[in-house]
């Protein structure tokens, strides 16, 4: 295959199949669509090179072709060493002619190789999802960090490590958080990870849901649309949460809420989404029933302590594919579903490409709008602009067949009115 683009792939075999999933999720993606054909028209994104750190799904081929058609030079690279979908990795490649250096399982060497591989390209824009590539950047290549326009942020993990960053005074360039914008985290966040990271679950395991105890470790959007899809699978969902307020919600939505310390010894199957680490850890092992399941759909490996679960363990096993059994001291056995590493990735495709198609055209949208106005923003976290979100939204309603009403000239001057009373 002569003059294919700089690539790490782990066979450009599979394109042809990869084209084909790609195309399969491009027919659920009609927004993105439609942002990619006035893309193609107007070019505006000419002359930029974006460098993304994103997971390698049918869903991201559909934005790297749409952000390759505004006229950008474009190099993916995985955010994730177990979400890399191979053949749509070789398909990016070969049919499509875009920079891809993603392996599924890559060691943690590799996977840091691949990101410097993006980075030799000097980005004028970033687009992370963790924001691995940016504290690689701002850590390795603070030089090369002061000359990019400015980035975005996919996930909620990345935005807490970005913003702590921007506290900290070491932010170099302005990025946006796409994540927090609404037609993302209100949809993605909690109908994409619901559904997908039980479907995660089922091809891993098999398992049936009604009439086990899931636990929810973490009631953010992520939390809520998993505890949801598990409750309308027939499963007793139980919420561990440190927010009050989650916590109050969560109970006031009819799920019972405890401490994780109490939840261990009910619980059947356990889901951690918190962003944060050590949710589940020796205490927990040490109190969970024999057979109990553990996932995460945190964007890291860290919510459940696995150095911890090999210590407990007298013996392993993979009993399905990305299904490892743990026997402890006493006999009981843990399944760790995908090492520890996002499970509706690692073991199913990740989210529907139907609810991508809006987040998706998010990241497009705003790279768009960061080409014109990134040199008026300061080096901090900034939110989607409302006119971007809107827009996304109404696309995808008139792509459903959905219509809404419109405010009367009557309803608006009530609006924006103060001397109207009773």
């Amino acid at each position: 295959m002569p003059n294919l683009p700089a690539h790490d792939v782990a066979d450009l075999g599979l394109a042809a199949e990869g084209k084909a999933r790609i195309e399969w999720a491009d027919r659920s993606m009609p927004v993105l669509a439609r942002i990619r054909e006035r893309f193609a028209a107007e070019q505006p994104l000419a002359g930029q090179t974006v460098a993304a750190c994103l997971h390698v799904t049918t869903e991201t081929a559909n934005l790297m072709r749409t952000l390759k058609a505004g006229g950008a030079d474009v190099t993916l690279v995985a955010s994730n060493p177990l979400s890399t979908q191979d053949a749509t990795a070789a398909a990016l490649v070969a049919e499509y002619g875009i920079s891809v250096f993603a392996i599924r399982g890559e060691d943690n060497a590799t996977y840091y190789r691949h990101i410097d591989a993006a980075l030799d390209l000097d980005p004028t824009i970033t687009m992370d999802d963790g924001c691995d590539l940016v504290n690689r950047l701002h850590g390795e290549r603070p030089d090369q960090a002061n000359k990019v326009l400015a980035g975005t942020e996919e996930t909620t993990t990345g935005v807490i490590r970005l913003r702590a960053m921007e506290k900290a005074g070491a932010l170099r360039y302005p990025i946006i958080a796409v994540n927090d914008t609404p037609t993302k985290h209100l949809f993605d966040n909690r109908f994409g990870t619901g559904q997908s990271t039980i479907d995660g679950i089922l091809r891993a395991t098999n398992v049936l849901l009604a009439g086990k105890t899931v636990v929810v470790a973490g009631y953010g959007y992520c939390g809520r649309g998993v505890a949801a899809r598990a409750s309308g699978h027939g499963a007793s969902v139980i919420v561990t949460e440190v927010d009050p307020i989650r916590a109050l919600e969560a109970t006031m939505e009819g799920y019972r809420v405890m401490p994780m310390a109490e939840a261990v010894r009910l619980g059947d199957i356990f889901v951690t989404v918190t962003g944060n680490t050590s949710i589940l850890r020796a205490e927990h092992f040490e109190q969970m029933r024999d057979g109990a399941i553990v996932a995460n759909s945190g964007h890291f490996d860290v919510e459940i302590d696995i150095p911890a679960l090999e210590k407990l363990s007298v013996a392993r096993r993979e009993v399905r594919r990305n299904a490892e059994e743990f026997e402890l001291g006493d006999g009981r056995r843990i399944v760790l579903l995908a090492q520890g590493r996002l499970v509706n990735l690692g073991a199913a495709e990740g989210h529907p490409a139907a609810v991508m198609d809006m987040s998706f055209a998010d990241q497009a949208l705003t790279a768009e709008w960061l080409v014109g106005s990134a040199g008026d923003l300061d080096a901090r976290v900034h939110d989607v602009p409302i006119d971007i979100d809107a827009e996304v939204a109404r696309v995808k309603l008139a792509s459903m067949g959905r219509a809404i009403d419109t405010l009367t000239p009557e309803q608006s001057h009530y609006l924006s009115s103060y001397d109207i009373g009773t």
